[in-house]
């Protein structure tokens, strides 16, 4: 069993602390993908698993034994670089089998591990050929294939597909996670990208300013994300906010001064909470005559992604990008839209963290609409 066990690890450099007491496991043979931003610590804290870089508290311990102090070769950990990190010299053959020759592994087995290597990665007619003469997509294999070949408890995955263009970072994907499924090593794969995290991740670690922000499945982390930054940070295009504060514990008023009432029962905080409201790009609708929750939707510009069209425009006072199908016929400069409840994300604007929302019973109903007209009568708009 190759688990994977971080407690309290920090990071620093003189007076400068890179990752402040990082608590996470990784189970065996699971796909851990380490998301964050530039600069907020993922690296540093791969480097740390592999022994690149020294912990300055806390512990990581790998299949069970603390490995502190241990050196990077007697970790049991093969790190795939972004460079790829080939040896221009040697051909594709001799880079797999590097470490094998370093290790004195004779001859005889040493070409019959590279040819079962090869043959997984697809890489058998380039055996005699120099890196240079790859593809980026080849070449990205060849270092996976000299990580695979010392056979590790854990591999390593240091943003290696940020090199690549776009059409090769999707092949390179499917083959990693193909690879993953086939020999089931534990591994944690470090990246910017959401896509990649998206795509690949058993479990998404979040990291900003090095701090662990939240851990969860990706569909998870994607659909109820903990804080407003994985909030804003997993999604293409990003969740849309309205930043408001609590005219009493069930009613926001929103940045045009409009206040949305989530339902009766709901208790968000004392009047004047500042919050803000979130909904993802795809989840709002075009709302149909009269419907509760209803708000106008001012497109200033659409662009079409074959699949689908973003419009942007103005929500209720602030920016907002919508998502349509290609399906949908192309709306008017304006139009209507609802914000379904059980798409709606609340945050504290201080600590930036999630506020758990009842679940949703019905529509939230904005002051002004048909519904609220005819049964509870018109509200007076805050100043903002």
């Amino acid at each position: 069993m190759t688990e994977i066990s971080i407690r309290g690890a920090r990071k620093t450099y003189g007076r400068s602390e890179i990752l402040y007491g990082i608590d996470l496991t990784i189970g065996d043979g699971e796909f851990m993908v380490i998301l964050g931003p530039s600069g907020c610590g993922k690296s540093t804290l791969l480097r740390m698993i592999a022994g690149l870089e020294e912990i300055s508290a806390g512990e990581i311990a790998i299949d069970g034994k603390v490995v502190n102090r241990l050196e990077p070769r007697e970790r049991g950990c093969a790190m795939v670089f972004q460079n790829y990190a080939l040896y221009p010299h040697m051909s594709v053959a001799e880079n797999i089998g590097y470490a094998l020759r370093v290790a004195g592994v004779k001859g005889t087995e040493r070409r019959a591990r590279i040819a079962k290597v090869a043959e997984t990665l697809g890489l058998t007619e380039h055996l005699d050929r120099k890196p240079a003469a790859l593809s980026g997509g080849q070449r990205q294999r060849v270092a996976m294939g000299r990580a695979m070949i010392r056979e590790p408890k854990v591999f390593l995955f240091d943003e290696p597909l940020s090199n690549l263009d776009a059409k090769l970072r999707v092949q390179m994907r499917v083959e990693i996670k193909r690879l993953h499924r086939r020999l089931g090593t534990t591994s944690v794969f470090v990246t910017h990208d959401q896509i990649e995290a998206m795509t690949l991740a058993d479990r998404l670690a979040v990291l900003d300013h090095g701090r662990l922000e939240q851990v969860g499945p990706p569909a998870e982390v994607y659909r109820r994300p903990a804080s407003r930054f994985v909030a804003g940070f997993l999604g293409s295009p990003p969740m849309n906010f309205l930043d408001g504060h609590l005219v009493d514990p069930a009613t926001i008023a929103l940045p045009d001064g409009r206040r949305l009432r989530l339902g009766a029962g709901t208790e968000l905080g004392p009047a004047g909470r500042r919050v803000t409201l979130g909904i993802r790009p795809e989840d709002i609708a075009i709302a149909g005559s009269g419907e509760a929750g209803s708000f106008a939707f001012a497109v200033e510009m659409t662009e079409e992604l074959g699949l689908g069209r973003l419009l942007h425009g103005k929500l209720a006072g602030a920016d907002a990008i919508m998502l349509l199908p290609a399906s949908t016929p192309l709306p008017a400069a304006a139009l209507t839209v609802h914000l379904p409840a059980a798409a709606l994300h609340l945050f504290d604007q201080n600590s930036g963290r999630r506020i758990e929302l009842p679940p949703a019973t019905g529509e939230p109903e904005a002051y002004g609409s048909a519904r609220w007209r005819a049964g509870r009568g018109t509200s007076p708009r805050l100043s903002r």
